[in-house]
């Protein structure tokens, strides 16, 4: 059951087509947890090379996607932030990759708070399909007001 659509998903992150991973948001649990669905299309760029034959989406991808979900979950954490636009850098992975993740897939993003500042966020994130885990990160990113 989908809460938020991508145009409302814009309102928060910087990104645009082709570069936002973000489709839906299934679920926000306060300023504690997130929930966002990546719909992974065969039609995407990245599939013509990575791997003909066996399309796999590529791990960055999917943590860029984990990235936008946590920067999403600050958002709301810290609108007074937010509503300046700042800048997000994503500063250090912690990353693990259980499974490929394929078209046709729904990629379902759990972003959880570890810390959040002003200018600083940690994240804890699971990327599953179905039930299965293919990737959990930690993730710790800047925030750089303009």
């Amino acid at each position: 059951m989908m809460i938020w659509d991508q145009e409302k998903i814009k309102s928060f992150l910087p990104h645009r087509e082709p570069f936002i991973f973000i489709d839906e948001i299934l679920a926000i649990e306060g300023t504690q947890k997130i929930i966002a669905v990546k719909k992974i299309e065969d039609s995407e760029d990245y599939f013509k090379g990575h791997f003909p034959g066996n399309p796999i989406m590529p791990g960055v991808l999917i943590i860029e996607a984990m990235a936008q979900a946590s920067v999403i979950l600050f958002s709301l954490d810290r609108p007074h932030i937010a509503t300046m636009r700042p800048d997000y850098y994503l500063g250090k992975v912690k990353a693990e990759f259980l499974a490929p993740a394929h078209p046709g897939d729904q990629l379902i993003i759990e972003s959880n708070k570890v810390k959040f500042l002003d200018n600083a966020a940690i994240t804890d994130t699971l990327a599953k399909i179905n039930d299965r885990i293919v990737a959990k990160a930690n993730l710790v990113f800047s925030i750089q007001r303009k």
